[in-house]
């Protein structure tokens, strides 16, 4: 079990996830019973079956969250070879080959230019 998922900030999170998980399911109770009801219609009959439908969205929610939160976090390594996401594909893009200036002048010239600003940047 992650121990991240039982940081305060995401207790609160899950509570606040099943308690709209629980709303939901109240609520298509709800609108199933005021859907057989005299004064019932076919509204109240289309709203009991949303409400599901917004319950599972938000445990997908909740699942996903979940899921983004355990991917660990990436760092800039430029001599370490590319981590793999679960489906195998890298979670960062390869690096570009360089280009010369015999190949694109202007392309080389650009790449010097935004070198020098990540230069800048550094220092």
């Amino acid at each position: 079990m992650n121990r991240s998922l039982l940081t305060p900030r995401w207790l609160l999170l899950h509570a606040l996830f099943l308690a709209a998980v629980i709303a939901t399911g109240v609520l298509t109770g709800w609108q199933w019973d005021r859907a057989h009801e005299a004064g019932g219609s076919f509204q109240n009959l289309g709203y009991a079956l949303q409400w599901p439908l917004f319950g599972l969205f938000t445990l997908f929610f909740w699942y996903r969250l979940v899921r983004m939160d355990a991917v660990p976090e990436q760092t800039e390594h430029d001599d370490e070879p590319a981590e793999e996401s679960t489906h195998g594909r890298p979670l960062v893009p390869p690096q570009a080959p360089r280009v010369s200036a015999d190949d694109d002048p202007q392309m080389a010239e650009y790449n010097r230019y935004l070198a020098e600003l990540d230069e800048a940047d550094r220092s």
